[in-house]
C-alpha cells in the first residue's frame, strides 16, 4: 500500500501561547452561533477582480483535467475511452446550461459582472477560444493516441470505405431490415418547411438532384435509440490462440446511413451527405411562482426546452459552405455559434464502445467494503441496534450502499416502525429506493417524500416517480417556491417500548444506487436526539409551514448555513491571532461564493493554513504573496467523481468537522435547501482526519494542483511506486476489509429486491 502523510496533531499548540481552550464541540455549530465573534469586514482590495478566477473558465479548466485522464497512457484503454465520451457529455450540458445563459444575457444587453468582472459578451469570446482548444486536443487524442491503441488490442473502429465487400454487404442487409423502417426523410422546399432538428440530435443534411436536374436539400436524423456503433462481422482466424482476446470491428452508424441514402430518396442521385449536431438552451424557467400545479409547470418547463434556441451547432470541416449557410439561417445561429471539427461528431457517442467485453482494459472490478458496525455478530442483530451503539461512518463507493437500502427495506417492513421520511433529488429510472418506500406503504408505514422535481435534467424520471408514489398512497412534496430541496436527509421514526426513537440517515451524495458506485460521497447514520429533532423540524418545513430560523445542531440553508460557515471561519482567524495554529481544510465541488472567498483570503492573511480540496469550479487564486500564499487548492479527477463536501476546522485541538450536502456557491447558499450536519464521535473524527483528509492531501498520482493564473499542474512524482493514488488507497482498503467479510455486491442486492 502507497504511503501517506499524516496531518499534525490538532491538540498541539505552539508552547508559547499554550492555553486551555472551550470546548466549543460539545455544543456545536449552534454555540458557534450564539458567540459574539465580531466578523470584520475584508480590506477592499479583497474586491479586486484580478482575485477571482471566472466561473465558466473555471470549469472548463475542469473538462481539461478531465481530458487528461483520457490522455493518460498509463489509465486502462476503455476507461479512457469512458473519460474521452464524459468530455463530449460535460460540454453537452456546459453549452446547454452556462453558454446559454451568457447568450441571454448578452442578447438581453445585460452588463453586469461576476467578481472578475467580466461581461457575458467577454465570457462568450474567451469560452470560444477555450472549448476550440479542448475539441482540437479531444480530436488528436481520439485519432492519433486511442483508435491506434485500440486497434492493437483487437478492437478497430473502421470506415465503411474500408471494408471489404462482404462485410458491406452484410451491413447493408442490416440497414435494410432494421434502420431503413426507423428513419424518416425531411424535405425543405417552399412546400415544406426546414425541419424542427431536436436537441443534441446528430443529423445528416444531404444534397440530392432530381431528374430534371434540379438540387434539393433533405435532412435524416440519426436515430439515437439504436447503438451509434455497429458490430461489423470479422472473418475466423485459423488456430486462434485461445488466450489471444478475439478481435472486434466497428462503424459509426452515420456512416452506414450515408452509405445507404440512395434508398431513402428513390430516383435521386444523392450528392453528398454531411452530418450536424445541435445544441439548444435547457436552461429553462420554472415559472412555478405563476404555476398553480407544480408538477405541471414542470412538465410544461421540459416540454419547451425541446423549442429552444440553438446555442451550439457543430459540423465537420468537410461540410461546403453552401450547406453550412443552409444550416445557419434556418436554425439562427451565429457564425460564433458554429464549431467545424475533424473526427467524429458527438463525443458521447463513444460510450457505445464501453459495453465490449474485455475486462483487461477496463479498471479491476472491486467488492465495496460493509463498516464493522454493520456487520451482523448474528442473526438477531439489526441495523436500528448497531445504529443505537455509536454514529456510522459511510464512504462510497468504497463502502456498500447496500447498508442505506437495507436500512430503508428494514424500515418498511419493522412493525415498530412508524413513519419514514425521505427527500430524493436525482432517483434514477429503476429505483430499489423507492421500491423501499412503496413497500413501507404496502405496511401501513405512514411515508413522506420531498421529491425535487426541479433536479435539472431529471424532472422526467422525478415526475414519473411522484405520480407513481402518489398512486400507491405516499404523501408527495414536489419542491419549494423558489427554492431547490438539494439535502439528503432520511428520517425513520420507530416505536420502542414506551420510547419513540428516531434514526436518521444523512449524507452528502444521492439516494441513487447508480451513482453510488460511481460518485464518491459520505453518509452518516446516527439516532442523537438532537440531530433526530432537528430532522423532524425539517421536514415540518418542507412539507408543511414553518418558521424556524435555529437548529440544534444541523446547518441548513438558506436559513443560516452561510452566517455559520462564516463565524467559524472567523472563529479559525481568531485563534490564529491568539497563538494557535489555525488549520482548515475544505472538500468540495466548487468554490465560487465570493463572500466565502474573501473570508478564505483573510484567514491567509491571518496565518491560517487552507488546504482546499475543489473537484471543479474553484474561482479562488492561491499562492498569491500577501493575499493567499497559506492557501492550496487541489483537484483530484480519477475513477470516481468526487463529490463529497468535507468541511474541517481545527478549532484550537477541539476538531469539528461537518459534511453535507452544500457547496460553497451562492445557489447553494441562497437558493436552495442544504443540510451540512456535524460529526460528533472524536473516533470518525480521526478517521476522517487521518485516513480521509490526509490520504486526499497525500495524493500524487490524480491531484492536480492549481497555480495562482487558474490553471492546473501534476505532480512529478506521480509515477513513482510509492506515489500516493488517493482512490485506490481506499479501494485497497475495501478489499482488505472486504475479505473478513464480504458485503453482497450492489447488482445482486438490486436483483433480490
Amino acid at each position: 500500500m502507497a504511503k501517506r502523510i499524516s496531518l499534525p496533531d490538532p491538540r498541539v499548540t505552539p508552547a508559547r501561547n499554550a492555553r486551555k481552550k472551550p470546548d466549543d464541540r460539545r455544543n456545536g455549530g449552534d454555540r458557534v452561533a450564539r458567540r459574539q465573534v465580531a466578523i470584520a469586514e475584508p480590506a477592499a482590495h479583497l474586491d479586486d477582480p484580478k482575485l477571482f478566477v471566472n466561473r465558466e473558465l473555471s470549469l472548463l479548466e475542469f473538462q481539461k483535467r478531465v481530458l487528461e485522464e483520457a490522455q493518460d497512457e498509463t489509465v486502462p484503454l476503455m476507461e479512457r475511452v469512458k473519460f474521452l465520451s464524459i468530455v463530449g457529455s460535460n460540454l453537452d450540458e456546459f453549452f446547454m446550461v452556462r453558454v446559454a445563459g451568457l447568450k441571454r444575457q448578452a442578447e438581453g444587453g445585460v452588463f453586469e459582472c461576476g467578481p472578475d468582472s467580466m461581461t457575458p459578451s467577454a465570457q462568450l469570446t474567451a469560452i470560444r477560444s477555450r472549448v476550440t482548444n479542448l475539441f482540437e486536443e479531444a480530436h488528436e487524442c481520439w485519432q492519433r493516441q486511442i483508435l491506434p491503441a485500440l486497434a492493437k488490442a483487437g478492437i478497430e473502429v473502421a470506415d465503411y470505405s474500408q471494408l471489404s465487400s462482404r462485410q458491406r454487404s452484410a451491413l447493408n442487409k442490416y440497414f435494410r431490415q432494421t434502420l431503413f423502417p426507423t428513419l424518416t426523410p425531411l424535405a425543405f422546399d417552399p412546400g415544406r418547411p426546414f425541419p424542427h432538428i431536436s436537441n443534441l440530435s446528430l443529423n445528416l443534411a444531404v444534397l440530392i438532384r432530381d431528374k430534371e436536374g434540379v438540387e434539393h436539400f433533405a435532412r435524416v436524423k440519426i436515430p439515437n435509440s439504436i447503438p451509434q456503433l455497429v458490430a461489423v462481422d470479422l472473418p475466423r482466424e485459423k488456430g486462434l490462440d485461445r488466450e489471444r482476446p478475439v478481435r472486434q470491428c466497428f462503424v459509426w452508424l452515420d456512416q452506414l446511413i450515408v452509405a445507404n441514402l440512395g434508398m431513402l430518396f428513390p430516383g435521386m442521385k444523392v450528392l453528398e451527405a454531411h452530418p450536424f449536431h445541435v445544441t439548444r438552451d435547457a436552461d429553462a424557467a420554472i415559472q412555478e411562482l405563476e404555476a398553480a400545479d407544480l408538477l405541471e409547470s414542470v412538465e410544461e418547463g421540459v416540454w419547451q426546452r425541446r423549442f429552444a434556441d440553438v446555442i451550439r451547432l457543430e459540423v465537420n470541416q468537410a461540410m461546403p459552405p453552401s450547406v453550412l449557410e443552409i444550416l445557419i439561417e434556418n436554425l439562427e445561429v451565429n457564425r460564433d455559434d458554429v464549431y467545424q471539427l475533424t473526427g467524429p461528431l458527438a463525443l458521447v457517442r463513444l460510450k457505445y464502445l464501453l459495453p465490449v467485453d474485455r475486462l483487461e482494459l477496463k479498471d479491476p472490478p472491486f467488492v465495496p467494503a460493509t463498516p464493522a458496525a454493520l456487520q451482523p455478530e448474528d442473526d438477531r442483530k439489526d441495523i436500528f441496534t448497531a445504529i443505537r451503539r455509536q454514529d456510522i461512518l459511510l464512504h462510497h463507493p468504497f463502502d456498500s450502499f447496500q447498508s442505506v437500502l437495507s436500512f430503508l427495506q428494514q424500515a418498511a417492513r419493522d412493525p415498530a416502525v412508524l413513519a419514514i421520511k425521505i427527500t430524493l433529488y436525482r432517483v434514477g429510472r429503476n429505483s430499489p429506493v423507492v421500491e423501499a418506500l412503496l413497500e413501507a406503504i404496502e405496511n401501513d408505514k405512514q411515508v413522506a417524500v420531498l421529491l425535487e422535481l426541479k433536479a435539472r435534467f431529471d424532472e422526467e424520471s422525478n415526475i414519473e416517480w411522484a405520480r407513481a408514489l402518489e398512486r400507491e398512497g405516499v404523501h408527495v412534496v414536489y419542491g419549494l417556491q423558489g427554492l431547490k430541496v438539494h439535502c439528503k436527509t432520511a428520517l425513520v421514526v420507530r416505536q420502542e417500548g414506551n420510547v419513540i426513537r428516531r434514526y436518521v440517515h444523512l449524507s452528502t451524495g444521492n439516494y441513487n444506487t447508480i451513482t453510488s458506485q460511481l460518485y464518491t460521497d459520505f453518509g452518516m447514520f446516527t439516532c442523537n436526539e438532537e440531530i433526530g429533532a432537528d430532522c423532524t423540524d425539517l421536514f415540518n418545513y418542507l412539507t408543511g409551514y414553518s418558521a424556524k430560523a435555529e437548529y440544534r445542531k444541523l446547518l441548513v440553508a438558506p436559513i443560516g448555513l452561510r452566517e455559520q460557515v462564516e463565524r467559524l471561519i472567523q472563529r479559525e482567524i481568531e485563534h490564529q491571532r491568539q497563538g494557535e495554529r489555525g488549520h482548515l481544510i475544505f472538500k468540495m465541488n466548487a468554490l465560487v461564493d465570493k463572500r466565502a472567498i474573501r473570508l478564505l483570503y483573510e484567514a491567509s492573511q491571518a496565518g491560517v493554513q487552507v488546504d482546499l480540496l475543489v473537484r471543479g469550479i474553484c474561482c479562488l487564486r492561491p499562492g498569491i504573496k500577501g493575499i493567499s500564499e497559506n492557501i492550496k487548492v487541489i483537484s483530484i479527477v480519477g475513477r470516481f467523481l468526487e463529490h463529497s463536501r468535507i468541511y474541517y476546522f481545527r478549532n484550537a485541538g477541539q476538531e469539528e468537522v461537518y459534511l453535507g450536502s452544500a457547496d460553497l456557491m451562492p445557489r447553494n447558499l441562497n437558493r436552495r435547501v442544504e443540510v451540512v450536519f456535524p460529526v460528533g464521535d472524536p473516533k470518525l473524527i480521526c478517521q476522517l482526519r487521518d485516513e480521509v483528509l490526509a490520504t486526499y492531501l497525500a495524493d500524487e498520482v490524480k491531484a492536480r494542483h492549481m497555480q495562482p493564473n487558474g490553471t492546473y499542474s501534476r505532480s512529478s512524482n506521480r509515477t513513482t511506486q510509492d506515489s500516493v493514488n488517493s482512490q485506490q488507497w481506499f479501494i485497497d482498503r475495501a478489499v482488505k476489509h472486504s475479505s473478513r467479510a464480504q458485503a453482497p455486491p450492489l447488482e445482486e442486492a438490486s436483483r433480490r429486491m
